[in-house]
């Protein structure tokens, strides 16, 4: 991975998954260029709902595709979305949790950290301003804690 490949905490961007191998280059980082159309930059937490919600908007992840090496997508696995993706789903009450550490700083080009944080996966993130040892938990708005 790049040296200056970064998370949107501004650290050294953490592997999003290897089972299923994921990203715009297959390399298991939420990492692009610009050959990058999509920007796969949101590392995701699948859910059923989200399974559900991007097949019915076309784009079927869960179906397993041999001819390009897709085993499809189950729940709990983690996957780089595309950051207009996330977004919609956001925005259509489906957004999948995040992983953040393992979320490319590009992302906050499309979506805002706060946005991110609701979402998250990670059981402890940096806060804004915080030594990069420090940690804080997460709590997601509705009361349940992150896992």
């Amino acid at each position: 991975m790049p040296a200056d490949a970064l998370n949107v905490f501004g650290r050294p961007l953490v592997p999003c998954g290897m089972e299923p191998r994921t990203g715009f280059f297959r390399a298991g980082c939420s990492r692009s260029d610009p050959e990058d159309r999509g920007l796969h930059v949101v590392c995701a937490v699948m859910s059923a709902d989200f399974l559900a919600f991007s097949r019915a908007r076309g784009n079927d992840l869960s179906t397993p595709m041999p001819e390009y090496d897709f085993p499809g997508l189950k729940p709990g696995d983690r996957w780089c979305l595309c950051a207009l993706r996330w977004l919609e789903a956001l925005q259509a009450g489906m957004a999948p949790d995040v992983v953040l550490e393992s979320t490319h700083l590009n992302a906050l080009g499309v979506v805002n950290l706060e946005q991110l944080r609701l979402y998250a996966a990670d059981a402890e993130q940096p806060s804004p301003g915080d030594h990069p040892g420090s940690l804080q938990s997460n709590h997601h708005d509705d009361g349940r804690e992150s896992r």
